[in-house]
């Protein structure tokens, strides 16, 4: 069939609206047509830099639809369900084994290559092939393949507009909630400071009011971001560009330091900061995509004297088949507003999106899809 896709051509490009030609779905195959799809800083850098994808390509990972067909072998959802798409994986390694599936030992295969794992592509443009299959779905596009690996289906009482905005469950959103309430898991009344208040960061601290955090620290240079990290339940925030030392400053807040942080910048002195921001025991949880090669440089005496811990997560340590439909619920119980946090655009303006997200304008860009192409 044919599809609308926004095609990557060369790094650092603007991304081009083409009609491609979509395979019929495999034996083990999903076709979704797109409603709606986040827009996450994954995407962005992916079109920043040369690594790891080769291109033309067509990124997006993070996609709300309605199934449209699926092959012989496919059993865990049928033609009309309405989904949400999150990452993919292997499914036979020892961590997809252990039901630690955000670290399978092929991510990088599963999620980045753009192939499938014969190698092939399901689309093509005048007989060339696009790669795809980016986080299992490609979801720049009006149509998609993907698999009952990183499919979830999403519950019949959820509504119409409610659906267009659950796209970002399944990455950003879900990395942030994760990071909090499947790592750290802080107690009623303990504290927590999160390091940048994009869209991970203001997720983790809606998950952490929702779970009952006593005192909650957002951080971040952005004076439109903290004040909606404090709608969103913050106790605290600190502008960074107005406080020379933050570690300070939040141990003087709690009292000790923090029981727990997560960084959420990728930067690898702000997680510095994390860490120096913790009292005795505590814990920091970093995501965000680093610099290839990119160092830390700790103080060994303090991490060991005060027995601090320092743990990378990835996709919120998130079994998407549970932790969404969760989520959902939260949402629908007025205890996680995703809606705060969203700006929608046209697909067509997915440009115009990419740019608001880099610059801060727009917390989390969800681009909906309005004139389906069958």
């Amino acid at each position: 069939m044919q599809v609308q896709a926004a095609v990557l051509h060369a790094p650092q490009g603007a991304l081009a609206l083409e009609t491609l030609a979509l395979e019929t779905p495999r034996d083990d195959e999903i076709r979704v047509r797109l409603v709606a799809t986040g827009v996450c800083h994954t995407d962005i850098a992916m079109i920043g830099r040369p690594f790891p994808v080769q291109k033309p390509i067509v990124l997006g990972h993070e996609g709300a639809g309605i199934v449209e067909s699926v092959g012989r072998s496919v059993t865990k959802v049928k033609p009309g369900d309405r989904v949400v798409m999150s990452y993919n994986f292997c499914g036979e390694c020892p961590s997809c084994h252990d039901h630690a599936t955000s670290y399978c030992h092929d991510f990088a295969g599963t999620n980045f290559v753009g192939l499938r794992k014969d190698g092939s592509a399901a689309l093509s443009l005048g007989g060339q092939s696009v790669r795809h299959n980016f986080f299992g779905q490609s979801s720049f596009a009006t149509h998609c393949l993907c698999t009952e690996k990183n499919v979830v289906k999403v519950p019949d009482e959820v509504s119409d507009q409610t659906f267009e905005l659950l796209g970002p469950l399944g990455c950003g959103i879900q990395t942030g909630a994760g990071a909090v309430i499947n790592v750290l898991k802080p107690q009623l009344g303990q504290s927590l400071v999160v390091f940048g208040a994009g869209a991970v960061g203001l997720a983790g601290v809606m998950a952490a009011k929702a779970i009952g955090v006593g005192i909650l620290i957002a951080v971040d240079k952005v004076p439109q971001r903290l004040a909606l990290a404090r709608e969103l339940g913050a106790t605290h925030t600190i502008d960074v560009s107005q406080t020379p030392d933050v570690a300070t400053q939040i141990k003087r807040i709690t009292g000790h330091g923090a029981h727990f942080s997560l960084d959420t910048t990728g930067i690898p002195a702000v997680t510095r900061q994390a860490l120096d921001a913790l009292g005795p025991r505590g814990v920091c949880g970093f995501v965000g995509g680093a610099a290839v090669g990119a160092e830390l440089a700790v103080d060994v005496r303090d991490m060991m004297i005060q027995g601090k811990t320092l743990r990378g997560i990835v996709e919120g340590d998130a079994n998407a088949d549970v932790f969404i439909p969760t989520l959902i619920q939260m949402h629908l119980q007025g205890l996680f507003p995703l809606e705060k946090l969203v700006r929608m655009y046209a697909f067509e303006q997915i440009n115009e999106a990419i740019a608001d997200s880099k610059s801060g304008a727009t917390v989390k860009p969800i681009l909906k899809f309005t004139t389906p192409t069958t």
